[in-house]
């Protein structure tokens, strides 16, 4: 990787549509392609960019690198900047796949096929949820993201008070409650588009208000407009 460095001026991203391969598992996402700029933005995966080809360059906590990988943790703010060349993307819920597991799938001898790295990644151990309660918890907000999710209920589900649930949640998963359920809708709002899904649609499966609601939230956890990043992409299903 080359060394950092600190940003001058602020980049004029040009917000290109993502396109070519993009895989999709319970838990992890592998997007083979065109990996247009983004604004900067924080989203609960762990992602890790290897490039295929010349290095990309993008913007983490504030510090431009320039590499041919890169990973950044849950959370953190990050942009891509450009990406001359073809990447391999990886997107793993945090709860189940940590950054070491991201790395080792992805070997230290050059780029791994698609292929490689899908079955790396699904061989790689899961981390199992700490709390019992917790597992419970995460089923019933799944249950209920078509509609409205009371964090009562997911509470009851729990057999814990409320302030119990959001300790829970901040302390083992790293996110309240109200922003765990908005990235698991967005992710299902996502999938139901990959599937063939309108932006309407799939908003509304996913329990979002209307369209305009995915499409903020879109934009703010991945930095990219819904309506020009997910329609270009061929989608396989690793269930």
């Amino acid at each position: 990787m080359i060394a950092p460095q600190s940003i001058t001026e602020e980049p004029r991203l040009q917000h290109d549509s993502w396109q070519g391969t993009l895989w999709l598992a319970p838990d992890f996402a592998i997007l083979h392609g065109a990996a247009g700029a983004t604004d900067s933005h924080a989203h609960y995966a762990h992602q890790l960019m290897l490039s295929t080809g010349a290095p990309f360059t993008a913007e983490l906590d504030g510090i431009v690198h320039t590499a041919r990988h890169l990973l950044v943790d849950s959370l953190r703010p990050h942009a891509i900047l450009s990406a001359p060349a073809p990447m391999l993307t990886i997107y793993a819920e945090p709860q189940r796949l940590g950054g070491a597991a991201l790395l080792a799938a992805a070997g230290g001898a050059g780029v791994p096929s698609l292929d490689n790295l899908a079955a790396a990644l699904q061989a790689q151990p899961r981390e199992d949820l700490p709390d019992p309660r917790l597992r419970r918890a995460l089923d019933k907000v799944d249950a209920l993201l078509s509609g409205k999710v009371s964090a009562a209920a997911v509470a009851e589900a729990a057999h814990l008070s409320l302030s119990q649930l959001e300790r829970l949640f901040s302390a083992q998963l790293g996110l309240p409650v109200r922003r765990l359920v908005l990235w698991r809708r967005l992710r299902l709002a996502i999938r139901f588009i990959l599937l063939g899904s309108t932006l309407t649609q799939a908003a509304h499966g996913a329990g979002f208000a209307d369209a305009a609601h995915f499409s903020r939230t879109m934009r703010s956890l991945f930095g990219v407009r819904a309506d020009r990043s997910l329609r270009q992409l061929n989608v396989k299903l690793l269930d």
